[in-house]
């Protein structure tokens, strides 16, 4: 079964640290790119980070760059997202997302979406 799962968000305060997951059903993380998504209330959802299928290739939104690193652990089917010195405009449901066939040129076609974790930065 088609399965995203994340997990690892909470509340942190201004420059803090997290790392969110993402477990991902065989079958997901043998073939897709994989990426994260942040929707904060009031406004779209955007894309953070992507990652190749082989682990090789990384894309950043402008706004998390030199913070966010976006990894994955082919053999735990496990896509993780470490965010450090977080900012209050960070906050946000954040989403795992894979596409299949993977293009990192463009944060659209994703075919599967997990259900999110919330990230919450307090000044």
């Amino acid at each position: 079964q088609v399965q995203l799962v994340e997990s690892g968000g909470g509340s942190v305060l201004t420059g803090g640290s997290l790392r969110l997951s993402c477990a991902a059903s065989r079958y997901i993380s043998r073939s897709n790119c994989m990426g994260w998504f942040r929707q904060a209330p009031g406004n779209e959802r955007e894309g953070v980070a992507a990652i190749s299928t082989g682990g090789e290739r990384t894309v950043y939104a402008d706004s998390v760059k030199g913070r966010f690193t976006i990894s994955r652990d082919s053999a735990k089917s496990t896509v993780y997202l470490q965010m450090n010195s977080l900012k209050p405009e960070d906050t946000a449901m954040y989403y795992c997302a894979a596409k299949l066939p993977c293009a990192l040129g463009s944060w659209s076609d994703y075919n599967y979406w997990g259900q999110g974790t919330q990230v919450t930065v307090s000044s």
